[in-house]
């Protein structure tokens, strides 16, 4: 396959896991941490930035490791793409986190640009390595 068709696999890979629940669980998560924050923070804009940034994480991270997870997919050639490459079908959702996450510390933060980029690097990072270990040890577990 192209580096194209790679990429195309990828992102339809990322389409297949379960996004209600994940919007639930970041939703949750989210409203959370918000309570936390109104709780014992300062109350500002910039209190919104953490929030955000563990809901979106969270839905992410439900969203990509249920669908590494998930059997009932029905394109079965997807599914296997998905288990051959469990690291390169986990990189749009860590791409898509870091973009939003930098949006969202940008807006509702106090960081620059910059800073909310590199802010947003650890998150996406730990999105990456959590699904492709995840994926990782699904394909080795379905070899053995």
């Amino acid at each position: 396959m192209s580096r194209r068709e790679n990429r195309q696999a990828a992102v339809a890979a990322a389409t297949v896991g379960p996004w209600k629940t994940a919007a639930g669980v970041g939703a949750v998560v989210g409203a959370t941490a918000l309570g936390i924050d109104l709780v014992t923070g300062d109350w500002s804009l910039s209190m919104l930035a953490g929030p955000a940034g563990w809901a979106l994480f969270f839905f992410f991270l439900v969203g990509t490791v249920g669908g590494q997870l998930r059997r009932d997919t029905a394109d079965r050639r997807l599914r296997r793409w998905a288990a051959e490459h469990p690291w390169q079908s986990a990189m749009p959702a860590a791409g898509a986190l870091l973009v939003l996450n930098t949006l969202a510390q940008t807006i509702l933060g106090d960081a620059s640009l910059i800073g909310a980029f590199f802010l947003s690097l650890l998150p996406a990072g730990v999105l990456l390595a959590v699904a492709g270990v995840v994926g990782s040890v699904k394909q080795a577990r379905g070899k053995g």
